[in-house]
């Protein structure tokens, strides 16, 4: 991948992308660890949609296609919910269709 002006820069999987951004080393080792958590958290809340909809999907003895018309989705797309592909899917997507499930979905907001 190239930018308009010629430079290119991929930071490696196991690389610090704030590093790369010019912060200072301690101050990227911070910004990393606070947005791994934030990836963490949302993860977490991905999977718990999911196995909501799974659970959904198997206590009415559904088959992944049938699923699929009731989610608004495609058999694939139902298949990447129950594999637990967290990152085929946003959390917008995954509460609506909890939501066509018949489930309902309550936020809670700590401090």
């Amino acid at each position: 991948m190239t930018a308009e002006n010629g430079v290119s820069h991929i930071t490696p999987a196991d690389g610090n992308i704030f590093a790369d951004l010019g912060f200072d080393a301690e101050e990227a080792v911070v910004l990393q660890k606070k947005s791994q958590e934030i990836i963490d958290k949302k993860t977490a809340i991905k999977l718990s949609l999911m196995e909501c909809l799974a659970e959904w999907i198997q206590s009415e003895q559904l088959k992944q296609a049938d699923a699929a018309v009731i989610l608004g989705i495609t058999r694939p797309r139902v298949s990447d919910v129950v594999k637990k592909k967290t990152q085929k899917f946003t959390i917008d997507a995954l509460t609506d269709m909890t939501m066509r499930a018949g489930r309902q979905v309550n936020l809670s907001i700590a401090l």
